[in-house]
């Protein structure tokens, strides 16, 4: 059984920076991408980060780029997502998800996700 956990939500102000944090087991980790979504009330999920399985490329959402940056460590089987320059329209529930494959390519499996860890940025 795959379990997904996220950590390291909170709420910082304006300008301030959070680093997140997955784990992922039940699964091989280093073969699978990983990538980061979230969430605002009101608002579609959307993507945040991806990263390969061996952490050599990455993608990010436009709304992100030059803030936040991806990265994971593999032997700890362990996903970053280090955000800076923090701003209210960041706040949303931050969830964690396994690719099924090595790619971020199309949309993590149903079971691979976390339950989410919250970020508020108060305006």
């Amino acid at each position: 059984q795959v379990q997904v956990v996220e950590s390291g939500g909170g709420s910082v102000q304006a300008g301030g920076f959070l680093r997140l944090s997955c784990t992922a087991s039940g699964l091989t980790f280093g073969g699978h991408a990983m990538g980061w979504f979230r969430q605002a009330p009101g608002k579609q999920r959307e993507g945040v980060a991806c990263v390969n399985w061996r952490g050599s490329a990455t993608d990010y959402a436009d709304s992100v780029k030059g803030r936040f940056t991806i990265s994971r460590d593999n032997p700890k089987g362990t996903m970053y997502l280090q955000m800076n320059s923090l701003k209210p329209e960041d706040t949303a529930m931050y969830y964690c998800a396994a690719y099924a494959n090595a790619q971020c390519i199309g949309s993590p499996p149903n079971n691979y996700w976390g339950r989410g860890t919250q970020v508020t940025v108060p305006s």
